[in-house]
This record gives C-alpha cells, sequence and structure tokens, in this order.
C-alpha cells in the first residue's frame, strides 16, 4: 500500500486509537499494540520473515517488527524510566519534596506565595509525576493561600503551571525520556534545552495566575499551616540533601554533554572518559537512586522495600506504553508514510509546527500527556530528515515542540484536569477557565519559543 490509501489508512489508525483510549476507556497499551499489529496487517507488511535463498532475512514478518520495536525503546530507556519513578517515590515518602518546598518559601520569600508555589512544582516535577506532586504540594498551597488571603484559585493555577512546565518538557519525566529514546536525542542536552524552554512557559502560567485566576475567588479553607505541616510530617531532611538526588544526576548527565561537544573541552583521554561513564544517563540515575536512599531515616528502614515496589510499580504503566509507541514507530517506520507525508506537508514550511499539531490533536482527544508525547514522537521519528531536525539540537528542538503540544490543553478527559480542581475545590467552569486556559497558554507561548530557536539555530 502506498500514497493516498496509505495515508487514509493511517489516519484511520489513529482515529481508531485516540478512540479506544478516551472513548472506550482501553489501556493505551492494548489500543497501540493493537493498532500497530491492525495498520501492519492493512499495509502489507509480511506475516512471517522474507529470507533470501541462503537463508539470510530480507523482510522482517509483522510480530518481529512489533518485537523489536517494543524492545529497541527498552534498550534506550527502560531502566532510566524506573530508576526516575524510584527517586520521586523516595522523595515524596521522606518529606524531601515537603523540604524542597519549604527551600524555595524561603529562597522567594513570603511576599511571592504564587511564585513560591510555581517554582515549588517547577522542581518537584522533574523527577515526580505532576498529578502525584501537586498531591503532595497542595496542602502547602492552602496554606500559603490562607496567610497570604489569596484565592486558592491563584495559588493552585501556579503550582499545577510548574508542575506542567517540567512534566512535558525535562527529564527525567517519562515522557520527555521516552521522546529522546524515540528520537535519538542526546539526553543532556534534552535536559539543558528542556530547562531552558520550560521558562517562559512557566512565566506565562504566572502570569496567567496571577491575572486571570485572581478573577476568580475561592476561599483556601487550609487544614494546616505551613508550620504546623513540618511539625506533622516530622524531622525533613536537610535542603542540598533533599534536593541531592534530583540535582546529581542532571548536572552529571549534562556534563557528560559537554564533553562530548566536537570542540572535546575535556580532551580525549581519561577525563572524558570518566565523565562519559558517570554521566550516561543509566549510571547518573543509579547515583541518585543511592542518594534518595541516603534520606531514608533508620525509622523507615522496615518500608524501604515497599517504597521501592512502589516505585517500580508505579512505572510499569509507562514502560508497557512506551513499548507500545516504539513497536508503533516500528510499524510507521517500514512504511513510506515519512516520504508521503513530507511530500505533501513539509512544502508548506510547517517545520515544528507539525509534531506541535499532531501532538495537541492527541493530547486534546486523548487526555495523557505521556501518551501523546510517545505516541507523537514514534510518528514524527521517520520524518526527521525531510523536516531538517537531524542535528542533535534540531532533535531536541522537535522534542520540544511536541512536549508543547502535550501541554495544549488540559481539559475533561485528562487525569490532572481533574486532581487540579478537586483537590482546589474549583467547580468544572471554573477548571475550565484556569486550568484549560492555562495550559493553552503555556503550549502556545512555548511552540513560538521553540520555533523561534530553530529559526536562530537550525534553518
Amino acid at each position: 500500500m502506498t500514497g493516498l490509501p496509505l495515508i487514509i489508512a493511517f489516519i484511520i489508525a489513529i482515529v481508531l486509537m485516540i478512540l479506544a483510549i478516551s472513548k472506550f476507556k482501553i489501556h493505551p497499551f492494548l489500543a497501540i499494540m493493537a493498532i500497530s499489529l491492525i495498520l501492519g496487517l492493512v499495509a502489507g507488511i509480511p506475516l512471517t520473515n522474507v529470507t533470501e535463498a541462503d537463508g539470510t532475512v530480507k523482510t522482517l514478518g509483522l510480530a518481529n517488527v512489533i518485537g523489536q520495536g517494543f524492545s529497541g525503546t527498552f534498550t534506550s530507556i527502560g531502566i532510566v524510566i524506573i530508576l526516575g519513578a524510584l527517586i520521586g517515590t523516595i522523595l515524596e515518602k521522606t518529606g524531601a519534596a515537603l523540604k524542597l518546598a519549604d527551600m524555595v518559601i524561603h529562597l522567594v520569600g513570603k511576599s511571592h506565595p504564587e511564585l513560591a508555589m510555581e517554582l515549588m512544582g517547577w522542581v518537584v516535577s522533574i523527577p515526580v509525576f505532576c498529578d502525584s506532586g501537586f498531591v503532595i504540594l497542595s496542602p502547602i498551597s492552602r496554606a500559603l493561600a490562607a496567610r497570604s488571603n489569596i484565592s486558592l484559585a491563584v495559588m493552585a493555577t501556579a503550582l499545577s503551571g510548574g508542575l506542567y512546565a517540567t512534566h512535558c518538557l525535562v527529564p527525567p519525566t517519562p515522557g520527555p525520556i521516552a521522546m529522546a529514546g524515540t528520537l535519538d536525542a542526546d539526553l543532556g542536552l534534552t535536559i539543558l534545552v528542556g530547562l531552558v524552554i520550560s521558562i517562559p512557559a512557566t512565566l506565562a502560567a504566572y502570569l496567567y495566575a496571577k491575572y486571570i485566576s485572581s478573577k476568580i475567588d475561592i476561599p483556601a479553607n487550609p487544614e494546616f499551616t505551613v508550620e504546623e505541616l513540618v511539625e506533622k510530617y516530622g524531622k525533613l531532611p536537610g535542603a542540598l540533601h533533599s534536593f541531592s538526588p534530583i540535582l546529581v544526576p542532571i548536572l552529571l548527565i549534562a556534563i557528560k554533554s559537554i564533553g562530548d561537544f566536537p570542540s572535546a573541552p575535556f580532551g580525549n583521554g581519561a577525563v572524558k572518559y570518566f565523565f562519559s561513564f558517570i554521566g550516561n544517563p543509566v549510571i547518573a540515575l543509579i547515583l541518585g537512586v543511592f542518594l534518595a536512599m541516603t534520606l531514608i531515616p533508620g525509622s523507615e528502614q522496615k518500608n524501604v522495600l515497599d517504597w521501592v515496589t512502589e516505585g517500580v510499580t508505579s512505572s510499569a504503566g509507562i514502560l508497557a506504553i512506551t513499548g507500545a509507541g516504539g513497536s508503533f514507530g516500528a510499524i510507521i517506520q517500514k512504511l513510506p508514510i515519512a516520504d508521503v507525508i513530507s511530500s505533501s506537508l513539509m512544502g508548506m514550511g510547517v517545520g515544528v509546527f507539525l509534531p506541535f499539531i499532531i501532538a495537541a490533536l492527541l493530547k486534546c482527544a486523548m487526555g495523557a500527556s505521556t501518551v501523546a508525547m510517545i505516541t507523537t514522537s514514534a510518528m514524527v521519528a521517520p520524518m526527521l530528515g525531510a523536516m531538517g531536525f537531524t542535528s542533535p539540537l534540531g532533535r531536541v528542538l522537535i522534542i520540544m515542540a511536541i512536549g508543547a503540544g502535550s501541554m495544549t490543553v488540559s481539559h475533561a478527559n485528562d487525569s490532572y484536569f481533574w486532581v487540579v480542581s478537586q483537590f482546589s475545590d474549583m467547580s468544572t467552569s471554573q477548571a475550565y477557565k484556569c486550568q484549560t486556559g492555562m495550559t493553552g497558554v503555556m503550549g502556545i507561548t512555548t511552540i513560538i519559543v521553540v520555533y523561534i530557536l530553530s529559526v536562530l539555530f537550525v534553518h
């Protein structure tokens, strides 16, 4: 199958995937795997391996294509996702996340509570899912709103925006990690660029909270003050100690990326090899897990096995969806979809807007940002050459464009929408104004920044 029939089959496959996940509530893993199989069958991929006369494989069969796509994704980012989930779980259980929040309050000052909440979210969501981060920090949001006499809508919007920015743009959050693996992007460069691009996204959310959400009055009704929360949680770890499981891996990965620059700033000897090893994402995050383990007090050592089990279990769903996305991407790569799309769309000069639009459509339809990121990255991977984004920075900017689309927008089919609304006493209409409007502004702001960077540094 080629040409227009192939494009029609591809579009139908995407629509069926969206319907299966959003309307019929089929788990994304099952939906993506089933659609991958159906698309491969319809497109004419052979059912079994096609071999030459000497026995060498000429064309992989459908089952092997799906299997290789699944396992190939795990090879690059499977361990990293598990390690990131472990760090996030331990930060939550030991109170280190609360300590990070307390540190930000002292850094920013009590006179800027919205900014304090946003920076808390921005830091915490690097290793922790935004949903979990919001639940963890929600009591602090209420307490700060009451102490500052500010509407809870403002505090909740600011917190949600800070969490969302790094959740969609900065590894080791699973979505950006999965995209880096699928698009073969340098993880250190992805972290550095993601941190930079998340700043204007976070600023947009802050301004939206301060000037739009402030028009909605929601009483804070806190159960505890900030001080009572800290006392209730018990003795918290030190600030630097709490931050180290996040900061050290990021710094090591970033240093490795710097060492890999063509100018060879660390030379080509032992120093470079050392940082290449210790800055490998797997090694860096293993060190992060060990640093996180040092946060666990002696009285909680009996719970370590349960916490590790919870962290590994929480990563299982993402691993399954990520692997399924790899299978879907492998099917797409076997078909001439990229050539057909490139001939019809690339000439329009859509550039980074193409992955943004695809991710935004998937996000709006399915609700899950991570699923939108994984699926879109698998779809656009074969198109990078036609789009002109094969350089290291070009690949990272495509990741940022997909991340921008995956945050546009959070509405009623997104679990995060309901977490924010229910933990902030918002009605559905208030949540649409605060959460949906804010995520729309964040996504548009981010893609504009990405487009400017692509013009300046890629084309």
